[in-house]
């Protein structure tokens, strides 16, 4: 097995532009409300365990950064990365996601909301790997 060079400034600069774009994304302005609306979740619900969110979620995003870079494996440039970003998303996330909410009995919106997420930090992932080799 051949050996991968990582860029670990490139998987946690991706892993942090991901909680930049959850910030805009889940903001009020945007989808934030919409969201809340179909989690049912309460703004006293969103404030207990914001450490324990917040950090868990950026562990398992550096995991996810890590392991796009790893199928990379260095051979991937901006153009590329955005694409394969995109596909794993779309593809993977997303359609997986579907699966789940349709047994779930989620609505559409959330799934929208929720995919839409992941695919587009999928995408930006992608494309930061890709630029830094």
């Amino acid at each position: 097995m051949e050996e991968v060079s990582i860029n670990y400034l490139a998987v946690i600069v991706s892993a942090i532009s991901a909680f930049v774009v959850g910030s805009i994304w889940y903001a009020p302005f945007l989808f934030g409300k919409a969201w809340q609306a179909e989690t049912g979740l309460t703004d006293e619900d969103l404030k207990k365990g914001m450490g324990k969110t917040f950090g868990g979620s950026f562990v398992l995003t550096v995991f996810i950064s890590y392991g796009m870079a790893m199928f990379f494996g260095g051979e991937v440039d901006l153009q590329m990365g955005l694409m394969y970003g995109f596909m794993t998303g779309a593809f993977f996330v997303a359609a997986s996601l579907g699966i789940i909410y349709l047994y779930d009995k989620k609505s559409l919106r959330i799934w929208l909301i929720n995919a839409g997420y992941q695919v587009l930090i999928y995408t930006i992932i992608g494309g930061i790997l890709g630029a830094w080799k």
